[in-house]
């Protein structure tokens, strides 16, 4: 599993100082990332926490093409709504009992938006509310 070599403490460090390489930021460490932040403060703070880190890794990297609002809060949106009902106590068990996050994350974000928010520049610039099905 990506970045369990870290603890989830040093994995947040380093990616707030931008030290987790691009190589190892994949998807399931976005993931990770909603994961940890939702468990140490919250849904909102961690939807703040998360996006503000998220433009400033992209900025450093010279990538900001490729950051997407509405992509990053309704993935956290939806690591919030699988860790309520969730058994697990660290995210690499996390990751055994909801593997869908992983393995069918664009159908998952399908059944909430009609539109394509992977390709949208409005989404990419602001979170869009989910049009087919809420998030809560």
């Amino acid at each position: 599993m990506m970045n369990t070599w870290l603890s989830d403490n040093a994995f947040e460090i380093a990616f707030e100082n931008c030290k987790v390489p691009p190589s190892q930021f994949n998807h399931e460490a976005h993931l990770r990332l909603a994961w940890i932040h939702i468990q140490k403060y919250a849904l909102e703070t961690a939807i703040g926490n998360v996006c503000t880190q998220l433009r400033t890794y992209v900025e450093h990297l010279g990538a900001t093409d490729k950051y997407n609002t509405t992509l990053t809060v309704a993935s956290i949106k939806m690591v919030n709504h699988f860790m309520g009902k969730s058994n697990s106590n660290n995210f690499p068990d996390f990751m055994i009992e909801f593997p869908q996050l992983k393995t069918r994350f664009k159908e998952l974000i399908g059944a909430h938006y009609a539109v394509d928010i992977f390709n949208s520049e409005q989404a990419k610039k602001k979170y869009m509310e989910p049009d087919l099905l809420p998030f809560d």
